[in-house]
């Protein structure tokens, strides 16, 4: 931004004496292309394949590969196969995951306007936009997108949309007039016209100043394309355990297969076979599988119930370590629909309620509904008249404007407190629209009952008091200006209205004519109201320890005034993108820290905030819907778009959409991502002993000498099958009392603490000391090996339901909630439905080497996990005992 008003100071003079209509050289623009490229950005997309091949880079993954190939150099072809089939099946679920990610690039691309109306060699033509080069006269008028970064030269009641790139919804007027300050804010810049904003008044003449990566939205895509996305806190998480855990496991594979060798315990094969059992029985090779189908079916209940699109798996679980929620201002925590909420007349200060564009409310005085008098009936039909924006009502009912949300204001108001649908009876003569030159609009009519020419006109306080001295030099303007200044002061924005009579000959409205004085009606403070519930949503996020950071291009002090409404903090301290630009790496961090309102950024503050306070470590949410939100939201620990109103490019940039626009969605989010952290990790704690026994029936049978009691796929049909199956249980877990009342989890926190690991221990030698003795006893009964491994894996399935049980819950596991998750029971009977097909149908007996067992023997197996049970409830009540003593 600083670097365009040097560049343009520099050009002011020449700018002056140049004939705009001329523009370039064909022969000048052709070289100027050569030199800096077409008006265009690149899109680079990562292949398809190198995101499957990626899917295979982990730990888990390199250990079962090498564990496939062991069993395949044995001869050992189904083992082989099953194992091959686990790996494949956790790359797929990678690969959807991540590709299903969109190019948040694509959508800027799409964005850029395709032709471009440039004065040539005297000659106005269209040409394609990416052949604008720098120093092309650019016409714009209205319903144009703009091409390029211009520098307007001339201006005839131009005015632009910008809000995809500052977030705010009114229309900015543009002029020529020169800039003489060193640095802007983006939304100040009123000389300026940059790329994707459109137009939608008048004309005008631009020269551009910066094409392609060099534009505002240029930036924005290189910031985009730069933002690499961080792994999640949890996946950090069950990374370093996955990884932790498959490091110890081959340590003591080798340990153990030197030791088998040099004892000379089975024969080389045999050895080779029983470590790469050990190591495949081990490994938490289901750990990635649970983690995403937990994940995903999370996600499918918020899309479904919670109005939440979460577009990577990993993002749901993010919001429940959320720290910091950075969130736009206007139609996030405000309705984006402009209300008249007072009304100030030389006679009374009147109040109007009912809020947005629909026409409910009424006029009050001192708290009581009042009929609109004269004075009152006057400054509405005023404000109606002095205006060329539409309220229209949509086939759902809904009121929306076509055209200036402060005028909307005006509209609204009138149809509310005269309680009527029809229009002021007047017949329209001429207009002066609004213009950022003089700040005001008038119209002429013609009173139908009275048939007098009447001028109103509304605007800008300074200019319509100006007017108001010129016919009465009484007229307090110090008083007034107080007024306005305290109205201006709460976030409102303020609305000066006046009226005259003037001649029958009068045809047309002129700023002479306006000076010649008129009368004044009143003062309208006019507002973007907070959302009502928006004010209960900040009370639960304040409850549970989570900051709301606003971020605005509006003022501060409007900013400041909102969020004091909304209550965003006990006390609120606002900063100015120009003052964060002065600040150093450190002084950011404590502005982010100490600062709750960011007024008048620019897209690049935005992402310096986020930047800022994750480097604090804050895990930080980015709630935005427009082109400038993309980098922030790319960058942040978890983006959050608009579903309706957000832009394409902020909608791909997102982790996660909120399809309602509803900011109350977040804490719902919030309480939900915490929910699904916690079966997540209970979820975890269930997997690891088990699979943990497992090796240590192994290890134990090497060690002892004795046959291997499971072969390595039936170890997997634990691990995978089995696991996730149960595991399911933890989706439909209900939420803990109180996750609202707790802090976010704190950063680099391991998911598993010192008891948890002592649970893991004793929870593991349980249920491989009970498989061992099932199998031993079998063997000294004269059953054949396959039958007594089948019961051991049935023992193993027995102590997984029994110790489900156990970890769902903190307290005892019998209580009034042990059928709060119906579906666990569910869950469970599918389970041992499997069990009983991998025991007695032959095709299942032929792939996993097990056999039938008489139904006793299988009841009996099954219910040998209540051993678990008792002894974990026993640890909850030794613990709960400790910690009253304590």
């Amino acid at each position: 931004m600083e670097q365009y008003q040097q560049k343009l100071s520099k050009l002011q003079d020449k700018y002056r004496a140049q004939d705009f209509e001329n523009g370039l050289t064909d022969e000048d623009a052709k070289a100027r292309l050569a030199h800096d490229g077409p008006n265009k950005i690149e899109n680079k997309k990562t292949p398809k394949w190198k995101i499957f091949l990626r899917q295979f880079d982990n730990i888990i993954t390199y250990i079962l590969i090498a564990s496939m190939a062991m069993t395949l150099l044995v001869g050992d072809q189904t083992d082989t196969l099953v194992i091959g089939l686990v790996v494949v099946i956790n790359a797929f679920i990678g690969y959807f995951q991540e590709s299903n990610a969109a190019d948040a690039l694509a959508q800027i691309q799409q964005m850029l306007a395709v032709e471009a109306t440039v004065y040539r060699d005297g000659i106005r033509n269209d040409i394609p936009a990416e052949k604008l080069v720098k120093g092309d006269v650019v016409f714009l008028e209205a319903g144009d997108s703009v091409p390029a970064d211009l520098r307007i030269v001339q201006s005839s009641n131009l005015r632009l949309q910008e809000s995809s790139l500052t977030g705010e919804t009114d229309a900015v007027s543009k002029s020529e007039d020169d800039i003489n300050e060193d640095k802007v804010p983006l939304a100040d810049q009123s000389n300026m016209a940059f790329t994707s904003t459109s137009v939608t008044n008048g004309s005008g003449l631009g020269v551009v100043v910066a094409t392609a990566s060099e534009t505002e939205i240029g930036q924005i895509s290189t910031a985009v394309a730069e933002a690499k996305p961080k792994e999640t806190p949890m996946m950090k998480e069950i990374g370093n355990l996955g990884k932790g855990t498959s490091i110890g496991i081959l340590v003591v594979a080798v340990i153990l297969f030197v030791v088998g060798l040099f004892l000379e315990i089975y024969s080389l094969p045999v050895l080779a076979l029983a470590v790469v059992t050990m190591v495949v029985g081990s490994i938490p090779e289901g750990l990635p599988a649970t983690t995403s189908v937990i994940l995903a079916l999370g996600v499918s209940d918020m899309a479904k119930n919670k109005k939440t699109i979460v577009k990577t798996l990993p993002a749901v679980e993010t919001l429940g370590a959320v720290d910091v929620i950075a969130t736009d201002k206007t139609g996030t925590l405000t309705k984006n629909e402009m209300t008249m909420t007072d009304i100030i007349t030389p006679e009374q200060h009147y109040t109007v309620t009912g809020t947005g564009y629909a026409p409910n409310g009424s006029l009050q005085l001192a708290g009581k509904n009042i009929a609109p008098d004269t004075i009152i009936t006057q400054f509405l039909t005023a404000g109606f008249a002095a205006n060329d924006t539409e309220l229209v009502q949509n086939d759902d009912g809904v009121y929306q404007i076509n055209g200036e949300p402060t005028d909307g204001a005006f509209l609204t108001a009138y149809y509310k407190i005269m309680n009527t649908k029809e229009e002021p009876k007047y017949e329209l003569i001429d207009m002066l629209p609004f213009d950022s030159a003089y700040r005001y609009i008038a119209r002429l009519v013609r009173d139908q009952a009275t048939g007098q020419k009447l001028l109103y006109v509304k605007g800008s306080p300074d200019k319509i008091f100006e007017m108001i001295v010129n016919k009465d030099p009484d007229f307090d303007q110090e008083y007034w200006l107080e007024e306005v200044q305290k109205l201006a002061a709460s976030g409102k924005r303020v609305v000066a209205v006046g009226l005259t009579s003037v001649p029958e000959k009068t045809e047309e409205v002129t700023h002479e004519l306006l000076q010649e004085g008129v009368s004044f009606l009143g003062l309208a403070g006019i507002i973007d109201p907070p959302r009502p519930e928006v004010i209960n949503t900040l009370k639960q996020l304040n409850t549970a320890h989570v900051q709301v950071k606003m971020i605005t291009g509006d003022s501060p002090v409007t900013a400041s005034a909102i969020g004091q409404q909304l209550g965003l903090a006990e006390s609120i301290h606002a900063i100015t993108g120009l003052q964060w630009d002065e600040l150093d790496k450190q002084g950011r961090q404590k502005a982010a820290k100490d600062n709750q309102v960011f007024a008048r950024t620019t897209p690049q503050n935005k992402l310096e905030i986020v930047e800022a306070l994750e480097q604090d470590e804050e895990v930080t949410a980015m709630i935005g819907d427009g082109v400038n939100d993309a980098p922030a939201l790319k960058t942040a620990d978890i983006g959050v778009s608009m579903g309706v109103k957000g832009t394409d490019v902020a909608r791909d940039a997102a982790d996660m959409i909120l399809t309602d626009d509803n900011f109350t969605t977040m804490g719902t989010a919030i309480r939900e991502g915490r929910r699904i952290y916690d079966n997540i990790k209970k979820s975890i704690l269930f997997l690891l002993p088990t699979s943990f026994a497992e090796g240590l029936i192994v290890f134990f049978s090497i060690l002892l000498d004795m046959p291997l009691p499971m072969t390595p796929s039936q170890l997997l049909w634990i691990n995978m099958v089995s696991a996730v199956t149960i595991q399911f249980a933890f989706i439909f877990e209900p939420a803990e009392s109180g996750i609202m009342n707790r802090r976010p989890r704190a950063h680099g926190q391991s998911m598993v603490n010192k008891h948890d690991v002592i649970q893991m221990i004793y929870v593991s030698i349980i249920i491989a000391g009970t498989g061992l003795l099932g199998h031993s006893y079998l063997l000294d009964q004269g059953t054949s090996q396959a039958a007594a491994s089948t019961m051991m894996v049935n023992i193993i399935i027995g102590g997984k339901i029994f110790y489900l049980f156990n970890i769902r819950t903190s307290n005892f596991a019998l209580n009034k909630d042990i059928f709060s998750n119906k579906k666990a029971f569910i869950v469970i009977g599918i389970m041992l439905l499997l069990q009983v097909f991998l025991t007695y149908i032959p095709f299942m007996q032929s792939l996993f080497s097990t056999a039938s067992l008489t139904a006793s023997a299988f009841v009996f197996s099954l219910l040998s996990g209540v051993v678990v049970f008792i002894v974990v409830e026993l640890d909850k009540l030794v613990r709960k005992l400790t910690v009253r003593a304590n």
